[in-house]
């Protein structure tokens, strides 16, 4: 269930991208975001953990810094995927969005960690 909620929440996210960054970040709809989110949440599991096991030394180095790298690299990986209806400029737009989709995704699984303790 949680991971159902996590790919509406990226669906959400990417609409609301988009809608900010409407030069460089485009999503043909919500089916598309969906679409996305989906093929990124399965990116995460299979290709993110063989980049950071990759990485190691680099993100040790940077103390954790460059797994936004990773996290841009999935992005485009996305983008790639996904064909015309997901498309991300550049890297560093990528990379820009991988950054706040991090802090909100952590606000976000914050807050509801916090309503499942009380309960």
């Amino acid at each position: 269930m949680r991971w159902l909620v996590g790919i509406l929440i990226n669906a959400i996210l990417f609409m609301a991208l988009a809608g900010f960054f409407k030069e460089s970040f485009y999503i043909d709809g919500f089916l598309a975001a969906v679409g996305a989110s989906f093929v990124l949440s399965v990116l995460n599991m299979i290709v993110r953990p063989i980049l950071i096991i990759l990485t190691l030394p680099i993100t040790v180095f940077t103390l954790g810094i460059f797994l936004f790298v990773i996290n841009a690299l999935t992005l485009v990986l996305t983008d790639n995927i996904m064909g015309d209806s997901f498309e991300i400029e550049s890297f560093g737009m990528a990379f820009l969005i991988a950054v706040i989709m991090s802090v909100v995704n952590i606000i976000i699984q914050n807050q509801l960690n916090r309503k499942e303790d009380k309960h």
